[in-house]
């Protein structure tokens, strides 16, 4: 009877247990199901708006190629609302194969402390949203800085080497130079961007403002060397 009693009780321990196990995962799924508010928004923008903000960018990015090829100095101002345009229709239409297996439907938030970018992320069968806040300022001219302040899937904190690997690796897709260091911390990427055009000129990145909704470049393109 003594020897009954207690496998009954190691069967209570151990299902009670299970049941807990079980509870505690559906909470962690749950909470890697959450979508953060300014995804849902950034999702949720009208098609046709998106068309037209999308066109906007391409003009803008049309005339930015145009003018990095004179010699002189060059601007460029790009709002959230055409980025996110473009990333909903071109990059999905025409370029959607430049995204890291698993990874659909990028979205950004620009703000003056830094940015915020969320994409709809599948590994293993399990889907999630994968956020990622980042500050994007640059270091010297030519090397834009990225400094990962903080990665969740849904609320849940990750760790950031899984961050690092797709950087890195969307940077070797890109031909991009890539070296990390570390700010207080945090991991840092400096992406060198020094192309050469035509007429072997050089262009130089010179700024890189980050301000509500919007993103300002400007640059120098050198004269033939």
């Amino acid at each position: 009877m003594r020897l009954k009693r207690i496998l009954v009780k190691s069967a209570i321990v151990v299902a009670s247990l299970l049941v807990l196990a079980i509870i505690v995962l559906a909470i962690l799924w749950l909470a890697a199901k959450v979508v953060p508010d300014f995804y849902a928004e950034a999702l949720a923008v009208d098609p046709a708006g998106q068309r037209t903000a999308n066109d906007t960018l391409i003009q803008k990015a049309t005339v930015l190629v145009s003018d990095v090829q004179k010699t002189g100095k060059w601007e460029a101002l790009f709002t959230e609302q055409e980025v996110n345009a473009w990333l909903a229709v071109d990059l999905k239409e025409n370029h959607g194969a430049s995204l890291p297996s698993g990874i659909a439907d990028p979205r950004i938030v620009i703000e003056p402390d830094g940015l915020q970018i969320a994409c709809r992320a599948r590994r293993g069968g399990i889907e999630t949203i994968l956020s990622v806040a980042i500050d994007a300022y640059l270091a010297e001219p030519g090397v834009v800085a990225i400094r990962i302040r903080r990665a969740r899937a849904g609320i849940l904190p990750l760790p950031l080497a899984n961050i690092l690997e797709l950087i890195s690796d969307m940077g070797d897709r890109k031909g991009l130079r890539i070296r990390w260091q570390q700010a207080d911390g945090d991991p840092v990427a400096l992406v060198s961007v020094n192309p050469v055009v035509k007429g072997n000129k050089s262009v130089v990145l010179d700024e890189l403002e980050i301000a509500e909704s919007e993103v300002y470049l400007s640059g120098t393109t050198d004269k033939s060397r």
